[in-house]
């Protein structure tokens, strides 16, 4: 069988980066754009619409990367983009309370168990400040986190994390001076054992204890049952608090986030949540938020001090809380469609061409492994073959759709995700299944 592919030029990307590479540390603003994991190189996208990109060689993809995550809708969505405009046209920031932050917390707090949110501008933002608010509640100082959840940035949160962390072998305290390194406890995930053994021995140290609502930064590791209720409740019975970050799955595994997976159904509650991408609408924009009585802690309530010029910006807070608006019951049916029929003819085209993986889902998010399974934690997860999965990246890519440019993360679709989108990724499958087949085991 013949597989048509797409203009191979790269001449226009391969220039910039070479511009880009002059004037910023390896050509990118995030790792793991670099495509040091996958090899090649990075493709300098100048539009997108719906479900595609555009790159600066003219070049059309189907994106499963969605921003890694914030195109819930698909981009440049009429709507959406009507109200950013007109959002525009009145000034891009004041510096002062405006309307949309109040409308945008008051739909955070609709969706979620949450009662009181604080924005920020990232996802690192909201995961550092919820760590300084529980040390500033709890009077503690020890974090508890696991191998391969990446929540940012943070100094004390690097150890072991996920993402491009692990797609380029980076040291994880690298930068981080050791007296931060040792206030973080670094555990195995989905293991109730080591978190036993870590409360009984520092229990009264322990401030909080982090976890994504579901990994996604390892490759998509679902919480083993009843994972995330024993984490609630030890942290309960420690006098901890439990911090759930759902910067990547908030408002995208379900509309109540990956809260909306176990949490309604095994009646558990975090202490506090962090959130980012979907809630800012493709913009820089991110959140934290938990109980009353614990928001109450910070500036100007309480004595935990945290702030942001541009935290709450009236353009980023109007496209979040036109996006969340516009994520009907219908939005997310589709996208659990989409999904299922990505991953099950992934699942079937990798299972005929004798590809070891593992296909592994949270709502509408899912990863594909190349490894046999289950994948339960960071060591399973880091047994992927990155070799098989760059030539199915590349062979994916050379046809015309674009997958995430690492092992290690979590695939996404859109609204836009139509059947001519779908039908470009399921005909690329089978010379991408046949090159990693080729590629795989050594």
């Amino acid at each position: 069988m013949t597989t048509a592919t797409i203009s191979t030029s790269t001449a226009a990307s391969r220039a910039l980066f070479d511009r880009a590479r002059a004037v910023t540390p390896g050509g990118v603003n995030s790792p793991v754009r670099a495509f040091n994991a996958v090899g090649g190189t990075p493709r300098f996208i100048t539009s997108a619409s719906g479900a595609w990109l555009t790159d600066a060689d003219g070049n059309d993809y189907v994106d499963l990367i969605c921003s890694w995550g914030p195109m819930l809708l698909g981009h440049a969505h009429p709507e959406v983009q009507a109200q950013v405009m007109a959002a525009v046209a009145r000034g891009t920031s004041y510096g002062t309370p405006t309307q949309p932050e109040v409308e945008l917390a008051e739909e955070i707090v609709a969706r979620t168990p949450v009662e009181r949110v604080r924005f920020v501008s990232s996802g690192t933002e909201a995961t550092m400040s919820a760590i300084r608010l529980a040390r500033g509640a709890t009077g503690r100082d020890l974090v508890v986190k696991f191998a391969g959840c990446y929540h940012g940035h943070v100094d004390p949160l690097l150890a072991e994390a996920g993402s491009g962390v692990a797609t380029l072998a980076v040291p994880g305290t690298s930068g981080v001076p050791a007296s931060s390194a040792a206030e973080t406890l670094v555990l195995p995930y989905n293991d109730r054992d080591a978190v036993r053994a870590a409360f009984a021995a520092h229990g009264p140290r322990i401030a909080c204890l982090i976890t994504e609502a579901t990994p996604g930064n390892m490759g998509v590791v679902p919480p083993e049952p009843g994972f995330n209720a024993f984490l609630a409740e030890t942290c309960r019975t420690h006098g901890a608090l439990f911090i759930s970050d759902e910067v990547m799955t908030g408002f995208r595994a379900t509309a109540q986030g990956g809260w909306g997976l176990d949490g309604a159904v095994e009646c558990w509650v975090p202490d506090l949540m962090t959130f980012g991408k979907v809630m800012g609408g493709g913009f820089p924009a991110a959140a934290f938020g938990g109980r009353s009585d614990l928001m109450a802690h910070l500036a100007p309530e309480g004595p935990v001090y945290q702030a942001g010029t541009l935290s709450g910006n009236p353009v980023a807070t109007t496209a979040g809380l036109a996006t969340l608006r516009l994520a009907t019951p219908e939005v997310y049916a589709h996208l659990d469609a989409t999904a299922t029929t990505i991953r099950d003819a992934v699942a079937e085209h990798l299972g005929a061409a004798g590809v070891p993986h593992t296909v592994q889902t949270a709502g509408t998010m899912f990863s594909v492994f190349f490894t046999g399974g289950p994948v339960r934690d960071f060591a399973t997860a880091s047994r992927t073959d990155t070799r098989a999965y760059a030539a199915f990246f590349h062979s994916m890519l050379d046809q015309g759709v674009y997958l995430p440019p690492s092992a290690y993360e979590a695939w996404f679709v859109s609204a836009a995700h139509d059947d001519r989108a779908v039908s470009t990724i399921i005909d690329a499958l089978p010379a991408a299944a046949a090159a990693a087949a080729t590629a795989g085991g050594r």
